[in-house]
């Protein structure tokens, strides 16, 4: 399997239209089969007001699939502490969210860590 129970994950769902919401979702894998994964965490929605993601504070449990393209899957550090998670901008003006200890670099154009 590509992605197994208790594997951390950060998971971008891709807008459709200019106007959708920007959602992401931060969570740990609680079972897995070859076509779709079931997460608890936190969801992160774009807020056009103040520009900035916004984290969901109630613990939400979701499926996702691995076969549809609407979802770009990032598996994160098993460190990671999904509870600290929040969005940063860098000096370098790079979006990334980060629990303090691992980043992830968030962009259109994928990510990097």
């Amino acid at each position: 399997m590509v992605i197994e129970k208790g594997a951390k994950v950060h998971i971008i769902t891709r807008r459709i239209f200019e106007t959708d919401l920007r959602r992401h979702f931060v969570g740990e894998v609680k079972s897995a089969t070859e076509n779709v994964i079931f997460v608890e965490g936190y969801a992160f929605i774009f807020d056009t007001r103040i520009h900035a993601f916004e984290k969901r504070p109630e613990l939400r449990q979701r499926i996702f699939s691995l076969i549809n393209n609407g979802n770009i899957i990032f598996v994160l550090p098993p460190t990671a502490d999904l509870e600290k998670m929040t969005y940063h901008i860098t000096e370098e003006h790079r979006l990334v969210i980060t629990d303090g200890s691992c980043s992830l670099d968030i962009n259109e154009f994928g990510a990097q860590r």
